[in-house]
């Protein structure tokens, strides 16, 4: 699966640092959350259950340390994960990595270099995180799950492989026929491109007037998923 679309927290108590790298990530394509502390670095991991973590060790409250622990040991989850920090000496990056992280950058470091390293770790271990987001849309394959921000969504099956199908080729137009080669076997009858319109029309109605309309209609061709 593509590393676009998928969702970044970003824990950094620095605003300015916080921004920029939010700014880099958002333009290669991922959709980026950001926390200033440990505590809402809990909630959001659990609010958006994230494919990546950017993790400042140097937090205000509780440590980064302490939150790397609570993500592997506490929450079980082996989410790929970016130790940040100032700590240059060798003992700290170890301790680091055994911590469980799966790189370690040291400030000052620049925003393409980190975006570089979040899609070296990605491509390592892109089996760790099979779902897709883009604008508060998530979509699970494995689970057959869909939410809009935190809410689930009830799809049908086709409704589900249809929409699949969309966020997996976005900003792309995906004819009518290119749909029904996708979805349809041979072998079922009744199905033209008006069943598309139908099941297009459907999925709008259940993800709501606002995510509804991130799928676009391209007049006489077929439909397109927005993703920015």
């Amino acid at each position: 699966m593509s590393i676009r679309g998928q969702s970044i927290l970003i824990v950094e108590d620095d605003p300015n640092i916080l921004e920029i790298i939010k700014h880099y990530l958002v333009f290669h394509g991922y959709d980026v959350w950001g926390a200033q502390s440990g505590e809402e670095a809990r909630k959001m991991f659990l609010e958006i259950d994230p494919c990546f973590v950017i993790l400042d060790l140097m937090l205000p409250g509780e440590s980064g340390e302490s939150i790397c622990r609570w993500i592997r040991k506490d929450m079980q989850s082996n989410v790929p994960l970016i130790m940040v920090t100032a700590k240059a000496a060798e003992d700290e990056r170890i301790r680091g990595l055994q911590m469980g992280a799966d790189d370690y950058v040291v400030k000052p470091f620049s925003a393409k270099e980190l975006v570089a390293r979040v899609e070296t770790v990605l491509r390592r271990t892109e089996n760790r995180c099979n779902k897709i987001t883009y604008q508060g849309i998530t979509l699970k394959p494995n689970k057959f799950e869909v939410k809009v921000n935190t809410e689930v969504i009830d799809l049908t099956h086709h409704e589900f492989q249809l929409l699949y199908y969309l966020m997996r080729n976005p900003d792309q137009i995906l004819s009518r026929e290119q749909i029904l080669n996708e979805l349809y076997s041979t072998q079922e009858k009744f199905v033209s491109y008006r069943t598309v319109d139908v099941h297009i029309s459907k999925i709008r109605e259940k993800l709501g007037a606002e995510k509804g309309n991130l799928i676009e209609t391209v007049r006489g061709v077929g439909y397109r998923f927005v993703a920015y």
